[in-house]
């Protein structure tokens, strides 16, 4: 049984107008990432092997480029199958009822845990021996090609 395991997708989709590339994480029915100019949001629900999924997108960066939609902003509505490590879905946005979404999502890797925090706070440098800037006269090229 396939399953859409938790973690980073490369995600590659299109429509009639054009296509792009992404970054997808999944996690707990969540969804967020983005590529150059966008921000992705939303939600899932996996059943065996087969998903449903509501994305919304915004745009964060300025460009002359159009999008796969036309608009900027959408929400659409997705239903999708898993292969592996690959899923495949489809829909349209309610912006854009005609024009239909494909998007596969790639399996990268699984969420990584958060590092634990320090048990004990950095060492703090002694700031007596670093090298001193001569008085008077020389500049700061001359002093660094003199600890060279």
């Amino acid at each position: 049984m396939a399953m859409l395991r938790d973690g980073q997708y490369a995600a590659w989709f299109r429509t009639p107008h054009g296509e792009g590339t992404g970054i997808v994480h999944l996690a707990n029915g969540k969804i967020s990432g983005g590529d150059s100019m966008f921000a992705y949001g939303g939600t899932y629900q996996v059943d065996d092997n087969t998903f449903t999924a509501t994305l919304t997108t915004r745009r964060f960066a300025e460009s002359t480029s159009t999008t796969v939609f036309g608009r900027d902003e959408i929400e659409a509505r997705l239903t999708g199958r898993i292969n592996g490590s690959r899923a495949v879905c489809w829909g349209t946005a309610k912006e854009a009822p005609d024009i239909r979404f494909e998007a596969t999502l790639f399996f990268q890797q699984q969420e990584q845990p958060t590092a634990p925090a320090p048990k004990s706070p950095p060492a703090r440098g002694d700031l007596a021996r670093l090298p001193q800037m001569p008085q008077g006269r020389g500049t700061a090229k001359q002093f660094v090609k003199r600890l060279s």
